[in-house]
């Protein structure tokens, strides 16, 4: 396979649409007739049999799909239900738990200045916080979890956003704690 063939695979890869073999040969700065070229040995190439896609004539160009053969494993791959962006109450319950941890479901609350317990639920059953102990009053501490670092590309809560880049005035996390809960509170009166 040439060099040609592997960066015309790699745009048709990419491309969300079928890519015309003008737009291909702009995109890889050859001629049109270059590109005809690596497609007929992408081509060849897919057509051995050895990979697991087909190369398509669409739609007025070229696009890539799965081999026919891996159709079923394809199916029960994408029946799987995919998981719902967040809402606008779980991102702020997520971002109290994360910069305030470890905190309680009555304190995101009263931050929140409304109650938080479905996004709270929601958030521990997409695997994103979890328990870490009970309050001595007995309401259930939560802080974020491995997942919540690895699906944002922590490798540490350090490496968090400096809140007061945000809000300059918070010194340290009571302040902030403290001035979170009483804009929850106001926000939560008639």
């Amino acid at each position: 396979m040439s060099d040609l063939s592997r960066t015309v695979e790699s745009l048709l890869f990419l491309a969300p649409q079928p890519v015309s073999v003008k737009d291909l040969a702009e995109a890889a700065q050859a001629t049109e007739g270059q590109v005809e070229e690596a497609i007929e040995l992408l081509r060849e190439d897919l057509a051995e049999g050895k990979r697991g896609v087909v190369l398509r004539e669409v739609g007025g160009g070229f696009g890539l799909a799965s081999d026919p053969a891996s159709e079923e494993a394809a199916r029960r791959l994408l029946a799987k239900p995919r998981t719902p962006p967040l809402t606008q109450a779980q991102a702020e319950t997520l971002a109290i738990v994360a910069y305030l941890q470890p905190v309680t479901r009555p304190e995101i609350a009263r931050i929140r200045g409304v109650t938080s317990e479905s996004a709270v639920a929601s958030l521990a059953e997409r695997g994103l916080i979890e328990e870490s102990g009970r309050s001595q009053f007995g309401a259930a501490i939560f802080k974020t979890s491995e997942l919540f670092e690895r699906l944002f590309g922590l490798s540490g809560l350090d490496q968090l956003p400096d809140p007061s880049r945000f809000d300059p005035s918070p010194e340290d996390e009571r302040d902030l704690r403290e001035r979170l809960l009483k804009a929850g509170e106001q926000r939560a009166e008639p």
